[in-house]
């Protein structure tokens, strides 16, 4: 007695099997396509019991045929009840068989083995989106970063207090006291007397800086009063609103280039 191979698919997760095999294992007599449409007068309804597929006709050759062959994807209840609508021993045999594929399916090791596969597929797509996801979190950052304007001057005048030397103003800029003093002379904003600047009357009454007196010794050991000009936060600012007419910015305000 031959032995039953039908071969069972299993697409999304649920076992089916080809009409046309079935039909070649029942050694049914009558043509498929008079068979078929007979057998699904018992109730069986398309797209719920059977899926019709059409199929490239093979030649013995090995070349495909011009014209499609209908077949029908069939699930495994109804492959059992067309089996016992043949009443044949044959059909009988075909039952038990899909029975006995049913009893493994159903087995707790073949569930196991489903939900742990079921399991990786979901991990490894868990893995696939959380990379995706650190992958899009890293080029909205960077993103966010280059659109984030750069720190601005003014905030930085605006959290700072008291007066501050010329030399301590230069080094916002990269430059030395000595060319932040020759600039602004350059530019008509103060006049040097003796050693020390001061600020042509045009800009003397603003604000901007404040004389203060320091007692140093000379050469002989003697107590002198220095005087020293210091800029306010005030004018800070306005020195930094005539370099950036002539396009020189606060290192914070450059380029990185």
């Amino acid at each position: 007695m031959n032995e039953i191979t039908i071969a069972v698919k299993y697409d999304n997760d649920k076992p089916t099997v080809s009409g046309r095999e079935l039909y070649q294992a029942l050694l049914v007599k009558t043509p498929y396509t008079m068979w078929f449409p007979r057998m699904c007068e018992y109730g069986f309804g398309e797209n719920i019991d059977y899926f019709t597929d059409h199929k490239n006709v093979i030649r013995e050759d090995g070349r495909e045929m011009p014209q499609k062959q209908i077949d029908h994807i069939l699930t495994i209840d109804m492959a059992k009840e067309l089996c016992m609508i043949q009443r044949t021993e044959i059909g009988k045999r075909c039952r038990e068989y899909f029975l006995n594929l049913e009893r493994q399916w159903n087995s707790p090791d073949a569930v196991m083995a489903r939900a742990l596969q079921i399991a990786d597929q979901k991990l490894e797509l868990a893995k696939q989106q959380n990379g995706s996801l650190i992958e899009t979190t890293a080029v909205q950052a960077k993103q966010i970063e280059e659109m984030k304007p750069k720190a601005n001057y003014y905030d930085v005048v605006l959290n700072s207090a008291g007066l501050m030397p010329i030399s301590t103003i230069a080094k916002d800029y990269g430059k030395s006291a000595v060319w932040l003093n020759k600039w602004l002379h350059e530019h008509g904003i103060q006049y040097k007397m003796g050693t020390v600047w001061l600020l042509y009357q045009k800009y003397a009454d603003r604000g901007y800086v404040q004389s203060k007196t320091f007692t140093v010794l000379d050469s002989n050991g003697d107590s002198i009063a220095k005087p020293n000009t210091q800029w306010t936060q005030r004018g800070r600012l306005f020195i930094y609103e005539q370099l950036k007419k002539e396009g020189i910015l606060p290192l914070i305000e450059q380029d990185d280039s």
